[in-house]
């Protein structure tokens, strides 16, 4: 595992948790999730990463909402991890976002359709930050190796994949769980993203769809073949959510959720 920010003391054996927003929509939404999720994760001993995108630079359309100002968001999700003193995390498009988020945030996250733009992830290695490489809807586990390799190249060791689907079809993802032991069979830190695996893009609204009734099913499986970690995107309510409203889980329902996974997580390390 490698050392992610304030929580290399961390000693519950559990899945780490990155959750969030998709999107960065106020202050005020952003401090009252993180502050639910992580009393829930102090609870449970999971430790906990908040998420939330400063900017939404991949939409279908180009009226879509893509954020509230780029210095706002980023300056609430700082805001958000000195008040919890959690790590937080977002992510990046660009070479020079990289520079510049990382004066606000622990964990740079790579979108998977640029997990393969070399001069990115170079870039986010040259931070030193915690480096999360989405993997790809049209890569294979086993070719992620490559991508790490970019940012240890740089020196920077601390790295996370992430598996968030593969492109079945025009319009829908699947998730093979092979993927998970395969990638950490080259030493990476593997996060399961729960919530964009379940994603139905390409609609011809110009809108992605979502299964967000099988969040859970994705989330048992990752936990019960030994996933590190846990990518959900969550809202209060996902249906006035201004970005992937669709796939989000409803924040309610996150309690039980992490206790049942917690549950299968112990049973699997009898």
């Amino acid at each position: 595992m490698v050392t992610i920010p304030r929580l290399q003391n961390a000693e519950s054996g559990n899945f780490f948790l990155i959750a969030g927003p998709c999107a960065i929509e106020g202050e005020q939404m952003a401090f009252d999730i993180a502050g639910q999720v992580n009393e829930l994760c102090q609870r449970l001993r999971i430790p906990y990463i908040f998420k939330g995108s400063y900017r939404k630079a991949n939409r279908s359309k180009r009226d879509s909402f893509t954020g509230i100002g780029d210095e706002k968001a980023l300056n609430i999700l700082k805001a958000v991890g000195q008040h919890y003193n959690i790590p937080v995390t977002t992510d990046i498009h660009s070479d020079p976002e990289a520079a510049i988020a990382a004066q606000y945030v622990d964990v740079l996250q790579i979108p998977a359709f640029l997990c393969r733009q070399t001069s990115l992830l170079v870039a986010a290695a040259q931070t030193g930050k915690v480096v999360n490489i989405k993997k790809g809807q049209f890569v294979s586990p086993e070719a992620m190796r490559f991508a790490m390799e970019k940012v240890q190249e740089e020196g920077n060791p601390n790295i996370m994949l992430t598996e968030r689907g593969t492109t079945f079809g025009y319009q829908d993802l699947i998730v093979d769980f092979r993927g998970i032991p395969a990638m950490q069979s080259f030493g990476a830190t593997v996060v399961l993203d729960c919530t964009h695996s379940l994603q139905q893009p390409n609609q011809s609204s110009g809108v992605t769809g979502g299964r967000p009734a099988l969040i859970e099913t994705i989330a048992r499986a990752g936990v019960a073949v030994g996933v590190d970690g846990l990518f959900i995107e969550t809202h209060p309510k996902p249906s006035e959510a201004k970005s992937d409203g669709a796939n989000m889980l409803l924040l309610d329902r996150l309690e039980g959720l992490l206790e049942r996974l917690v549950r299968i997580r112990e049973a699997i390390q009898i």
